[in-house]
């Protein structure tokens, strides 16, 4: 499925084209749910997991994109089925 976040293929950080890797926001046992649902973005590598400053490094960001992502996702499918798919509120 397309990313929820995103239209174009830029980073959703900085804009940046290049050197862009595929984040899936809710990973581990929900990545599957995250592919299915269009719960990723792309992300410049640096700020993937190529830097101690990635998402995969700052709990922050993680926090703030994983909001940003279930508040897109409940406005197309409600809170509800948030809940049933990803089991955890990060609103």
């Amino acid at each position: 499925m397309k990313s929820i976040m995103q239209k174009d293929k830029e980073c959703y950080l900085t804009g940046s084209t290049n050197n862009l890797h595929k984040h899936h926001v809710f990973g581990g046992p929900n990545r599957s749910n995250s592919e299915k649902y269009g719960c990723w973005i792309w992300l410049r590598a640096d700020w993937h997991n190529m830097s101690n400053y990635g998402v995969h490094f700052d709990r922050k960001l993680d926090l703030v994109i994983k909001h940003d992502t279930q508040a897109k996702f409940e406005t197309i499918w409600g809170h509800a089925l948030f809940m049933k798919v990803f089991g955890k509120n990060y609103l």
